[in-house]
C-alpha cells in the first residue's frame, strides 16, 4: 500500500509560497514579468517579489550592488536617463512637501531614507528643516556631499548606525525597492522621536491605472521593484512599528522630457500594438516639463504613538 505521509527528505525539499513580508500570510503567484514570480498575499492583500528567486539571480551580489548601480541613475529604461538633470524638479518636489507638512508640524530634524543626490533633501531644507539623508549608490551620495554640501551616508536604512532621533523621516520613492523590508522599517522606527512622523510616498497598485492596465502596468518591473502597496497594507505595515496614518493624498509630480521618454518608451517596445506611441515620445523635448499624467501615486503621513 502506498504510504500517505511524505519522507523529512520530500518536506525539506517541498517548494512552499513565500509568506507575505507584512503579514507572514500565505502568498500565491499572480503572474510572473522577466522571469521573476510575483506574489499576492491572499491576507493582507501585499504584492511582492519571491526573494528567493531575486538571491539566486544576484549570483552573490547584494542586492544593492545588483540593480541600484550607476546605471540605474544614469542608464534610463526603469530607472533614469540622467538623475542630475532632474535636480531642480526633485528640489521643487522637495519644497511642496515642506509646504504640505507645515499643516502639521513645524519643520526640525529630518532623515531623508534613499536621497540620492539630495534635491529632496535640499527642498526640505529650503523651508527650514535641518538633518541629513542616506543613500546607497556612492556616486549619488558623494555628489550631494560635495556639490550640494548635504550629509548624506552611504548606505541602506537597514544598515543605518543611529546617532540621533528624527522628528520627520521621509521615505520618497524608496519604500517599493526595500530587500529587508521589515528590517528597514523597525530601523525607520527607531530613528523617529516620539510622536515624530514618517512621509512615504510610492506607487498604488489599487488604482485606476494599475488596474487597468494590470501586468502592463509600468511599476511592474522586477528586481528593481520588489513590493507593490496599497494604502491600506502600507497602513497595516506603519501600524506594526507603531504609527497611525495621518493623512493621505495624491502628490503633484512632474518629470523632464528625458526621463518620460525612456520609462514610457521602454514600456511600450514591450507590445508589437503601442511601439508606434514609443515613436511619437521622441518629439518631446528632453528638457520639458511634464506633470505625470496618471493617479497611481499617492503620500501617506503616519504619527509615531507607541
Amino acid at each position: 500500500m502506498t504510504s500517505l505521509l511524505h519522507s523529512e527528505s520530500d518536506i525539506a525539499t517541498a517548494v512552499l509560497p513565500p509568506r507575505c513580508p507584512i503579514c507572514n500570510g500565505q502568498s500565491k503567484l499572480l503572474f510572473e514579468k522577466y522571469d521573476y514570480s510575483i506574489q499576492s498575499c491572499g491576507r493582507c492583500g501585499h504584492r511582492f517579489l519571491d526573494l528567493a528567486e531575486l538571491t539566486r539571480a544576484h549570483g552573490g551580489l547584494s542586492h544593492v550592488e545588483q540593480v541600484y548601480d550607476d546605471s540605474y541613475f544614469q542608464g534610463g529604461g526603469a530607472g533614469y536617463t540622467d538623475y542630475l538633470a532632474e535636480g531642480k524638479l526633485l528640489r521643487r518636489h522637495g519644497r511642496r512637501y515642506a509646504k504640505l507638512l507645515r499643516r502639521y508640524m513645524e519643520p526640525g530634524q529630518v532623515l531623508d531614507v534613499g536621497a540620492a543626490a539630495g534635491f529632496i533633501l535640499q527642498g526640505l531644507m529650503d523651508d527650514g528643516w535641518q538633518g541629513e539623508g542616506t543613500e546607497p549608490n556612492d556616486a549619488m551620495a558623494e555628489y550631494g556631499r560635495s556639490q550640494l554640501k548635504l550629509p548624506i551616508h552611504t548606505e541602506p536604512l537597514e544598515q543605518l548606525q543611529l546617532t540621533r532621533r528624527y522628528d520627520l523621516v521621509t521615505m520618497i520613492q524608496v519604500v517599493a525597492h526595500f530587500y529587508q523590508l521589515q528590517q528597514a522599517f523597525e530601523v525607520a522606527a527607531q530613528a523617529t522621536k516620539p510622536g515624530g512622523y514618517w512621509l512615504i510616498e510610492t506607487w498604488n497598485r489599487d488604482s485606476w491605472t494599475a488596474r487597468l492596465l494590470g501586468r502592463n502596468w509600468h511599476e511592474y518591473s522586477p528586481p528593481s521593484v520588489l513590493h507593490w502597496f496599497a494604502p491600506k497594507d502600507l497602513a497595516q505595515l506603519a501600524q506594526t512599528h507603531g504609527f497611525e496614518t495621518v493623512d493621505q493624498g495624491r502628490p503633484n509630480k512632474l518629470l523632464n522630457g528625458a526621463h518620460a521618454k525612456s520609462l514610457l518608451g521602454s514600456k511600450l517596445q514591450e507590445n508589437a500594438w503601442s511601439r508606434p506611441f514609443a515613436k511619437l515620445l521622441e518629439i518631446v523635448p528632453d528638457g520639458l516639463e511634464i506633470p505625470y499624467p496618471a493617479e497611481d501615486l499617492f503620500w501617506a503621513l503616519y504619527q509615531k504613538t507607541a
